[in-house]
Order: structure tokens, then sequence, then C-alpha cells
């Protein structure tokens, strides 16, 4: 700790944002960086707390009072060494990690003015590549044993960079033609720019790591009769690889079922948003496949981050106007939360770089019907809703949870959209039973969740196969 009053004496500074009426006409990132001196200052702050609550808090156990103090000194390569120990792919989650280590940051606690430890993480990343402090590794050393995994999202990445380096030969199967699974299909380039997940492809492929992509891999015993050649069955790989780790994600979007569903201009978020960032590189899509915000009034249903993404992405395509509305009610305000208190993440209302370019949001609010006309979306018919304390209905088995009840309030009323986005969730996979070599992590394991965990599954499966092969 090189200075041991930083913390009393320099504030809290973030990069920020790009102007909304410069950033709101591309789709390059919003986040704007510090210079190295104010960076070094921010670093700086991270005090000798004695407990370090922020390496409690990550999934991944990052050590950030370490590599903060290695910041703050100028020592870059061995900020990096200290950060890549325990995180795979600090570029990442320099970017879109929520930060949790922040949030249970003795700073925080303090004074609401926690290090800045996820812009920290990122322009260490950043040095480390400029520098070329990141090269490929060339003396791995195989152990004649082969891995496949499928699903290239960050946790198959993550299990297929960790087994790699232990001298396994890894195979990475992909049914999409690029690696990166929700990082490139599903997460803005506003937020995360592709060429950041392409350089990291280019170098586990310099280490070794082979991708094989459009092909989709089924979990049943055998193929579909009719299917194409590039499809395989989990069953078949399990017989020619000696370990197999499935990495799919959460492929289902959670559904909402009202009368008027059908109606053209209703669309799961991550149409629009996997097609976005498609369109941006190079892909073509004819114009009736096309999915625009376009002069339209947009209705984004679901108030977590991919309903965000979707407000990003409509005001960028030029949409007429953004209503989000959730069903759920309005989060407290404020830095602390009585329900998660500090060091526990704070459920408190979140408003992103999307909300602050324009958006109405509504709390509260229960969707009954889409309505339309000539089979094209105009409407949708919506009712407030209170909640009432959670009971458990009288007769119910021993264990079942209290659950609140939803109440109708006041009368329907009808939103004006020419689009509505599905940002609702993503409902958890079944798997059927396994060969003993097969492994199953992140979100494809836990249901959707956090990148930072992904990665934190990732290498904890990567350990688990190694543990497996080792006997």
């Amino acid at each position: 700790m090189g200075n041991p009053k930083a913390f009393l004496e320099i504030h809290r500074q973030e990069a920020g944002y790009r102007p909304i009426h410069d950033r709101i006409h591309d789709f390059g990132e919003v986040e704007q960086t510090l210079n190295t001196r104010e960076r070094k200052l921010q670093a700086s702050r991270c005090m000798d707390c004695g407990v370090p609550f922020c390496h409690w808090a990550c999934p991944l156990g990052n050590k950030a009072p370490e590599w903060n103090d290695a910041l703050y000194r100028g020592e870059w390569e061995l900020a990096y060494r200290l950060l890549n120990s325990t995180n795979p792919f600090p570029e990442f989650t320099g970017r879109i990690c929520p930060a949790l280590c922040e949030k249970a940051c003795v700073l925080n606690r303090f004074n609401h003015e926690p290090t800045t430890n996820r812009e920290d993480e990122c322009a260490i990343t950043e040095m480390a590549f400029q520098e070329g402090f990141i090269q490929p590794k060339t003396d791995i050393v195989r152990n004649g044993k082969k891995v496949a995994v499928i699903g290239a999202g960050p946790a198959g990445l993550a299990a297929a960079n960790d087994l790699n380096h232990m001298g396994y030969t890894v195979t990475v199967f992909e049914k999409n033609e690029a690696a990166g699974g929700l990082l490139r299909y599903g997460i803005p380039n506003f937020k995360l720019n592709k060429a950041v997940i392409d350089r990291r492809i280019a170098l586990l492929e310099a280490e070794g790591i082979e991708f094989r992509y459009g092909t989709e891999i089924t979990a049943s015993a055998t193929v579909p009769a009719g299917a194409p050649a590039s499809v395989l069955s989990v069953a078949t790989l399990s017989q020619q690889y000696d370990a197999v780790i499935i990495s799919t994600g959460t492929p289902t979007a959670r559904d909402l079922k009202a009368p008027g569903r059908e109606l053209k201009g209703v669309h799961f978020a991550l149409e629009l948003l996997s097609q976005q960032n498609r369109v941006l590189a190079g892909i073509e899509f004819s114009k009736d496949d096309r999915i625009t915000a376009k002069g339209k009034d947009v209705l984004v249903i679901g108030g977590g981050d991919t309903g965000s993404d979707c407000i990003g992405t409509a005001h960028r395509q030029g949409c007429k106007s953004v209503t989000q509305i959730e069903i759920m009610p309005r989060p407290v305000e404020g830095p602390d939360d009585p329900q998660n208190p500090w060091p526990n993440y704070p459920r408190t209302l979140k408003t992103t770089s999307s909300h602050e370019e324009g958006c109405t949001r509504r709390w509260n609010i229960n969707t009954l019907e889409f309505l339309g006309k000539d089979g094209r979306l105009t409407g949708v018919r919506v009712q407030e809703v209170d909640w009432e304390p959670a009971t458990v209905p009288a007769g119910s088995p021993a264990g079942v949870p209290a659950r609140p009840v939803m109440v109708p309030k006041g009368e329907p009323e009808i939103i004006k959209a020419d689009l509505v986005l599905l940002a609702m969730g993503f409902l958890k996979p079944e798997h059927p039973e396994y060969p003993d070599n097969v492994f199953v992590c992140g979100d494809a394991a836990n249901g959707a969740s956090l990148v930072v965990r992904a990665l934190a599954s990732g290498l904890d499966t990567a350990r688990k196969v190694h543990e497996y092969l080792s006997k």
C-alpha cells in the first residue's frame, strides 16, 4: 500500500460516458477512459482494509488490493500478472461486470466511494496488450488427452483456456459462426467492441485451441434422422474425447403467452440484439427478416440488463420512443438496500447509459394482450398491479415457499407500440443423464447469471475435468 492516506484525500472518479448527442449515432463503446495519472490515483485509493471484502464478493476471487497497489506504483506488467492469476479474461469483465467487488468494498460502506476496480482492471489489461505483456504461451507440454468443449461462451472459453494450459488438446464446438456466446451475440457493441473478443480468440488459437464453428451438438444419444452432417451428439463426442464439457448457456428465452403473441412486431430481445451485432459484423439480412426500431414506438418488457441493451440499440437504430415496463415493484433508490445490506450486492434502482439516452420506465405493470391490425402490432394492453405480502396457500405441503400475490389495480390501458421486445430472462436448461466423462458448466448448469460467474464456473469445471482425468 503505497499511499495510506489516499482513500481520505482522493475522491472516486469514474471515466464516465461519451456525450449522449454523440454516442447515440454509432455503436462505438460508450465508456471513456482516464489518463494514466488519474488511473494511478484511483488505484491508490485501495486501502489496507485488513479484510478485503472485494476478494470475498468476487466469484473469481480477484485480488484487487494487490493489483491496485501494483498499478498505483506503475508496475503494469505485475498488475496484469496478479489480475490474470485469477481472471482469465479481464478485458471482458473490465467492461461489462457489475463489479460485485466494488459494492463490497470497505470504502463503499465508509462513504459510498468504493475503488474503481472494474475500470482499473480494464486499464491494466489494455496496457498489457498494448505493451506486449500478453503473448501466446509456447511452452505448453501436451499430455496426450483430448477434451471437447461445447459452446464458446465465457464459461466454455475459460474452461478451454485453463485445460489447454494444463496440456490437454482442446477442441471447442460452436453452433454460431464465431466465438463469444452472449458476449458476441447478446451484448451490444457499445458496451463491448467485438474486436476485443477477436483479439482474445486469436490468442487462444495461437496457443493451440481448435475452434469448429457452425457445428451443433445435440444432448440426445443419437443425432435425429435427417439432421445435417454438422450436427453431432454428446454421446458421440464422449466416445471420441477423454472428456466433454457442455457450456451452451441458456438458449431458451422466457416467453410471454399473451393473446396476440403471434403478431408481427413482437420479438425476443436477443432476436434484435444478435441480429444487430451480426449486421455490424457485415452480415446482410433481407428487408423482411430485418428487425429494426427505426421510426417506431418501442416497448421493452423486462427491467434487467438485457432490456437496457434493447433500449440503447433502439436509440441507435432511430426509434421514435422507448418505454420499458417491469412487472415487479420499483427498486429502492440510493446506495443502500435494507434487504441486502453491505457487503452484499444492493438491489437498488439501476440507471444505465442506455436509460440516460431517453426512456419512459414503469414498474408494477402486467402485460395482458398484444393488439394489432392486419397481422401487425399496434399496441399492448397492460394493467397496473399491486403486490400483497408473501403467503403460503392453505393446505400446502411443508417446504413450499411463500410467494407474493399480484393484485390488479385500476383500469387496463393501452401502450402504443410498433415493436415489442421481450427481455424477461432465460429458462434454466434441463439435461438428460450423461456419461461420467461429460461435465456441465456456466449458465447451462446454473441458469442465467453474470459473465464473471460463468468464468468462475468454467475454471471450476476445468479443475474437475483435470481431477477426473488424473485418476
